[in-house]
C-alpha cells in the first residue's frame, strides 16, 4: 500500500518535470524576424571596478560593432587598479566613449547599483544596452540584433550569455547551470511572466528605469541589478528576448569553482524578493526534481524496476530533446553529451545552495 502511494507520487514529480521541460520548448519556436534595421541611437553601458585586463581584450568587440549611431558608457567605480588608464587610453582614440567616474560616498559606499544609476543619468540616448567589462559579443552584429526586438509595446529585450567554453568539470558545471537557468527565464518571459534577466545581456528603454524609480526598492542589496529590477519594471507586456546567435555575449569563467559558488549564493539569497508566483515555480521545479529521484532511486529497488525505468528513460528521452535542441539553438551543443550528470550536478548545486543559505547568510561579495 505505502509502496502504490509512492509510486502514484513519483508519477506526479515526474509529470511535473516533464511538464517543465515541454514548456521549455516554447523558445525553439522561433517569433518572425523582425526584417526592419533599427535606426535609433543606442547607449552601451559597461560597469567596472578593477578590470584593467578584462576590458582590454574585450572592449574593442564592442567599440567595432556594425551599428551607425551608439555611444559607449564606461563607468569606472572607484577602481583601484590600470582601469582608469586603460579607459582614457580607449577614450582617446573612440569619440563616442563616455567615462563616468565614480567615487565612493557614505551613503552608498562602494554600491554598484548607485554607480549604475549615474551612468544612466549621464546616457544621451533613451535605449540603453547594458553588458559588463569581463563579456564580449560573440558578433559585431550585436547591438543591432538586440535593438531590433524594440517595439511601441516591447521596451525591455532580455538577452543570452554564456561563459568561455573550456573542457574541465568545472566550466561544465557552470555552463549548464546558467544554460538550465536561461532557458528558465526566456521561456516564462515568452509567456507572458518575466522574471529575471542576465545583467551581461540586458536592454531597456530609460522610462523603463524611471517608472521603475531605478534600484531604490534593492539599493541596498549588492546584486539584482538585473533581476530585481525586472521584478519592478517587467510584466507581460512590454518585455520580450533575443535569442539569435549573433546577440549572444561571452563572458570570462571564474577563477575558482568556489567564487562562483558563493556569488550564486548571493543570488540565490535574493529570491526572497521575487514574486510570490515566480517563487513558486523556481521552487516547484527543483524540488520536483529532486522527489523525482529520491522516490525513483528507492522505487527501483522495492518495486517493479522495469517499470520504474521505463519512467526515468521517457524522463531522460523528452529532456534529451528539449535540452538537446535548445542547447544547439544557444550555442551550447556539447552539454547534451553529458546530460544526466549536469541533470543530477545541477540539483545538487541547487540544494548545496540552499542548504547553505539556511544556516547563514552568504558571505559579502566585493
Amino acid at each position: 500500500m505505502i509502496l502504490t502511494v509512492v509510486f502514484y507520487i513519483f508519477i506526479l514529480f515526474a509529470g511535473i518535470q516533464v511538464s517543465y521541460y515541454l514548456l521549455f520548448s516554447n523558445i525553439l519556436f522561433s517569433k518572425k524576424k523582425n526584417i526592419r534595421l533599427p535606426d535609433f541611437p543606442i547607449s552601451v553601458i559597461i560597469f567596472a571596478k578593477n578590470n584593467a585586463e578584462n576590458l582590454s581584450n574585450f572592449l574593442p568587440s564592442i567599440l567595432t560593432q556594425k551599428y551607425k549611431n551608439f555611444e559607449v558608457v564606461l563607468i569606472d567605480n572607484n577602481s583601484t587598479d590600470r582601469t582608469q588608464k586603460v579607459i582614457n587610453s580607449f577614450a582617446k582614440i573612440h569619440s563616442n566613449i563616455h567615462i563616468v567616474n565614480v567615487e565612493n560616498n557614505e551613503a552608498f559606499w562602494g554600491s554598484k547599483k548607485y554607480a549604475m544609476t549615474l551612468g544612466i543619468k549621464v546616457a544621451k540616448h533613451e535605449h540603453l544596452l547594458f553588458t559588463e567589462a569581463n563579456s564580449r559579443p560573440i558578433s559585431e552584429h550585436w547591438i543591432s540584433e538586440m535593438s531590433m526586438e524594440f517595439s511601441n509595446e516591447k521596451t525591455i529585450v532580455l538577452g543570452y550569455s554564456s561563459f568561455e567554453k573550456q573542457k574541465n568539470i568545472a566550466n561544465f558545471l557552470i555552463r549548464f547551470y546558467h544554460f538550465l537557468t536561461a532557458i528558465q527565464f526566456l521561456n516564462f518571459t515568452k509567456l507572458g511572466m518575466p522574471f529575471m534577466a542576465d545583467g551581461k545581456n540586458l536592454a531597456y528603454k530609460k522610462e523603463n528605469f524611471y517608472r521603475a524609480k531605478g534600484f531604490i526598492n534593492h539599493m541596498k542589496q549588492d546584486l539584482g541589478e538585473d533581476d530585481l529590477f525586472i521584478q519592478d519594471a517587467s510584466n507581460e507586456i512590454n518585455t520580450t528576448y533575443c535569442i539569435s546567435k549573433n546577440s549572444f555575449v561571452e563572458t570570462a569563467n571564474f577563477s575558482t569553482l568556489s567564487d562562483w559558488f558563493f556569488l550564486q549564493r548571493k543570488k540565490f539569497f535574493l529570491r526572497k524578493k521575487y514574486k510570490l508566483k515566480h517563487r513558486f515555480l523556481l521552487s516547484l521545479f527543483t524540488f520536483s526534481k529532486l522527489f523525482f529521484y529520491v522516490f525513483g532511486i528507492v522505487l527501483f529497488f522495492f518495486y517493479p524496476y522495469k517499470i520504474i525505468l521505463s519512467f526515468m528513460l521517457g524522463y531522460f528521452l523528452v529532456q534529451y530533446i528539449i535540452v538537446g535542441i535548445s542547447a544547439k539553438r544557444l550555442d551550447e551543443k556539447n552539454l547534451i553529451y553529458f546530460l544526466p550528470f549536469l541533470d543530477i550536478s545541477f540539483l545538487l548545486i541547487q540544494m548545496s545552495i540552499f542548504m547553505a543559505n539556511l544556516t547563514s547568510k552568504p558571505p559579502h561579495w566585493k
